[in-house]
């Protein structure tokens, strides 16, 4: 089967740190690749990959400012879909872009929502409804509007993280610094637990970043150590005694969370979005509502068993897992279609 994967290019693919949707393109491309399946993957010049990489654009332009992102998304979505008769099916990781441009094709398309920014990005969903099978990525984040072939969740690879029976003290917060995040509400809880807090993150939003988290940084209490690649990643992790995740929106997955969880470290996180999907209350941490519920959670992360962490995580998060669902997808679709796998 001849695949072309379109990533998107604000990040290289794999990430170096932050990148989550360029992460797990990176995965699943290089499961297909491993089960001798020929991928292309449309992604940035400086990615890197075992299958054929196919760019336009240099660098992510989140790395590179002098790239200016629109131009450069026209050109790259523009370079795969003029190749599009040179693949047996197409699998979109870009958001809602690419979609507009599916009636002048005939190849299928099959496109993961990674998350909707807004209500307002709906129409071109809904337009392309019966013409695109979308895949979601938690069973929380389906719109009512659209139809779905599946939910597959994100998957892991756990060789990246080691398992940690017996961690450090302080509490962690792994994510973007954005009040959709709730860094402030995590330095809120560490300050009633009297627990130190390692946060570490890109900073997506200054003004917040300047308002609610610098002036509470300090060497003793709290430290911001920036966005952190895959080796400091897995230390941070697998030493928490708890991973702080105060979420303020539906998080459509959280991949922080299963990556804390194979570690072994367990979550406490507000109950909202795909959370109850990844979370075992009780077993892997806890959901709450508030930050007072957060608070007295940490009192009991004591009560989790960290190989029980690891242990949902290698039953339901693992890249294989993710890899299988996809394939089983694509079948599914160029049978749907009359196309020969």
């Amino acid at each position: 089967m001849r695949i072309a994967m379109l990533s998107p290019i604000a990040w290289r693919t794999p990430p170096r740190h932050y990148g989550p949707w360029e992460s797990v393109v990176s995965l699943l491309t290089e499961g297909l690749v491993s089960r001798g399946y020929d991928v292309t993957l449309f992604a940035t010049g400086d990615s890197e990959t075992s299958g054929k990489l196919h760019a336009v654009c240099a660098r992510g332009y989140e790395e590179d400012r002098s790239i200016l992102p629109k131009v450069w998304e026209c050109l790259h979505i523009s370079e795969l879909f003029e190749h599009a008769d040179d693949f047996e099916l197409i699998h979109n990781h870009f958001d809602f872009l690419p979609l507009t441009y599916t009636g002048l094709i005939t190849t299928p398309f099959v496109a993961t929502i990674h998350g909707f920014s807004s209500p307002g990005i709906l129409p071109v969903y809904k337009k392309y409804n019966h013409k695109v099978f979308y895949v979601s990525i938690s069973d929380a984040d389906r719109s009512p509007d659209l139809d779905y072939i599946k939910t597959i969740h994100h998957g892991i690879d756990l060789k990246q993280f080691d398992f940690q029976p017996e961690p450090d003290d302080y509490l962690l917060f792994f994510g973007r610094i954005h009040p959709d995040k709730g860094a402030g509400e995590a330095l809120e809880i560490s300050r009633a637990c009297n627990k130190k807090l390692i946060m570490a993150g890109i900073i997506q939003d200054e003004a917040y970043h300047h308002q609610y988290v610098e002036p509470y940084l300090d060497e003793q209490c709290a430290v911001y150590v920036g966005s952190v690649g895959p080796i400091q990643r897995n230390l941070l992790l697998k030493q928490a005694y708890a991973l702080l995740h105060p979420i303020n929106f539906n998080e459509p997955f959280g991949l922080s969370v299963v990556e804390s969880m194979a570690c072994g470290t367990p979550v406490i996180a507000f109950n909202r979005g795909s959370m109850p999907e990844l979370i075992e209350n009780g077993k892997t941490g806890f959901l709450v509502t508030t930050v007072y519920e957060a608070i007295n959670a940490v009192a009991h992360i004591k009560d989790i068993d960290r190989a029980c962490c690891r242990r949902r995580v290698e039953q339901y998060f693992t890249v294989d897992r993710m890899v299988e669902e996809y394939i089983r997808v694509y079948e599914t679709i160029l049978e749907k279609r009359g196309t020969p796998k």
